[in-house]
């Protein structure tokens, strides 16, 4: 995911060094396995590259759903990140059975207490029928926006929810309205939850890609995004969001 700001795109050289503009924040979301010592020297030296670590709790929760030994590995990982010079944070998917314990102040205070400073909070989306039920409650919902907000106010970090959040900024900051998310093939997509896409970064430059007729109809057309429940509204809106990929 990149956080939009003027500047010229630019991540690495012919060499392979990075090279990120200065203006851009790039909020990497990542499990960490690639992570080596080359990778964290680069990222020292880059401050507005941002390691953003997938967890879903604790062991039991993360390796649940991401697989067995996961978890110990991010441990291992984040070790090595946190006696660095480098601003980082987590990733943490709201499910039903992992809300109370990864909102809970003891573990985010585990967090902080090793060098975390960042909690992207991101409520479950469902990407295939079937798996509404890991979906929050409505009372689970509810409480997120005055719990981040107590939060920003007690603890020297930052804390977003993903995408209830958004209703304080607007509505739905996707497709470059606010961010854009770049996938492992390169696709450039309006969002994690809306995987379409009509131009590809190893076809053209980011700043065409980002004036693809896709993403610039879901820009000219946001009133149509209109928030629900505090949930993903191009999820909700997904057969229209599609219909517009196919007329580009």
């Amino acid at each position: 995911m990149i956080l939009l700001h003027a500047g010229k795109v630019q991540i690495m050289d012919k060499n392979s060094n990075f090279i990120l503009d200065k203006y851009i924040i790039f909020p990497v979301f990542t499990n960490g396995q690639l992570i080596d010592e080359k990778l964290i020297s680069a990222i020292e030296k880059n401050k507005n590259f941002i390691p953003v670590i997938s967890i879903e709790g604790r062991q039991e929760e993360t390796d649940s759903r991401r697989g067995l030994g996961v978890y110990e590995y991010v441990s291992r990982i984040i070790d090595k990140i946190r006696g660095r010079s480098i601003f980082w944070g987590v990733s943490i998917t709201l499910e039903s059975t992992n809300f109370d314990l990864v909102t809970g102040e003891k573990f985010i205070k585990e967090l902080m207490d090793i060098g975390c400073r960042l909690f992207f909070y991101i409520s479950y989306i469902p990407v295939k029928a079937g798996s509404e039920k890991l979906c929050l409650t409505e009372e689970q919902s509810s409480r997120i926006g005055q719990m981040i907000l107590e939060y920003k106010v007690k603890y020297p970090a930052l804390f977003i929810a993903f995408p209830g959040g958004e209703e304080e900024m607007g509505g739905c900051l996707a497709s470059g309205r606010g961010f854009v998310h770049i996938s492992p093939d390169g696709s450039l997509e309006p969002c994690p939850f809306a995987p379409y896409s009509d131009s590809n970064l190893k076809d053209m430059s980011f700043k065409d890609a980002l004036d693809s007729q896709f993403l610039r109809k879901i820009r000219e057309n946001h009133g149509n995004l209109k928030e629900t429940r505090g949930g993903c509204a191009l999820w909700e809106n997904r057969e229209w969001v599609q219909s517009l990929r196919k007329g580009s």
